[in-house]
């Protein structure tokens, strides 16, 4: 199986609602929370892309773009 690597997060500001449940569920730590409580890829280099932030955003905020390497 090819190893995948992050092309981009796709975060839709105005579905989140800043509940933190992809910070939390990140294995990598790559999220955060910035000064308005929305969602964005503070170490976007260490996603490892399995896309545990889109699997768990109860709004569909996130999306994942991975690409194989």
């Amino acid at each position: 199986m090819a190893k995948k690597k992050l092309k981009a997060h796709h975060i839709e500001r105005t579905w989140c609602k800043g509940c933190g449940i992809c910070v939390h569920f990140c294995p990598k730590q790559v999220l955060a929370l910035d000064e308005h409580n929305i969602a964005y890829p503070a170490d976007p280099e260490a996603c490892i892309c399995c896309r545990m932030c889109e699997y768990r955003c109860p709004d569909l905020a996130i999306e994942v773009e991975c690409q194989e390497t």
